[in-house]
């Protein structure tokens, strides 16, 4: 693999550690050689980088496996997830999680990262749908109200919603959607 590979999600090792590109942006200025500068997070610690490779140079492919995982249950200071096929479960600590916590609910398929058999990430379907179980009071002016999802999670919504409507939401972004009929 060289720097041609270079797109964004590509995974590579620096140092032992694997990376992922984050952003990227091919420069090719006048007669001078081309490079590629990247925008990368260390998979292990979340931190993130920029740097700049000359075209040509190799990368070494990152060690990490990728499974596709239903999400199962909260335990402790872990969540739970199950391999469909094999009944095998992992955990995987809230600390790797994160934030994306306020999104997993019962069953969901999610992608789970493994360096050295270790998780160190998921990846959530970019969108979800849930359903509401209670809203914050609001007055008129305000076009939105903060809306609680069957998860724990509060997003701003259309007033026109009510508790138990189903809303599909970006987990990109945290942002309503749409509303979907019931399920």
């Amino acid at each position: 693999m060289d720097t041609s590979d270079i797109r964004k999600g590509l995974k590579f090792m620096i140092n032992d550690q694997p990376h992922v590109v984050i952003d990227f942006q091919f420069v090719k200025p006048g007669k001078s050689q081309a490079f590629t500068r990247t925008k990368l997070k260390n998979m292990l610690t979340g931190q993130v980088s920029e740097q700049t490779w000359k075209s040509g140079e190799k990368l070494e492919p990152a060690d990490v496996e990728e499974r596709n995982l239903q999400y199962v249950y909260p335990e402790e200071t872990d969540f739970v997830f199950m391999d469909t096929n094999s009944g095998e479960q992992l955990s995987v600590s809230v600390d790797t999680v994160g934030e994306d916590s306020r999104w997993l609910s019962d069953g969901m398929m999610v992608g789970v990262t493994l360096f050295k058999g270790r998780p160190i990430g998921i990846s959530l379907p970019n969108q979800v749908v849930l359903q509401i179980v209670s809203l914050e009071p609001t007055d008129d002016s305000q076009p939105t109200q903060q809306a609680i999802v069957s998860t724990g999670a509060t997003l701003a919504v259309p007033k026109l919603l009510k508790v138990d409507d189903w809303i599909k939401i970006d987990t990109t972004t945290g942002t309503y959607l749409e509303r979907i009929a019931k399920r």
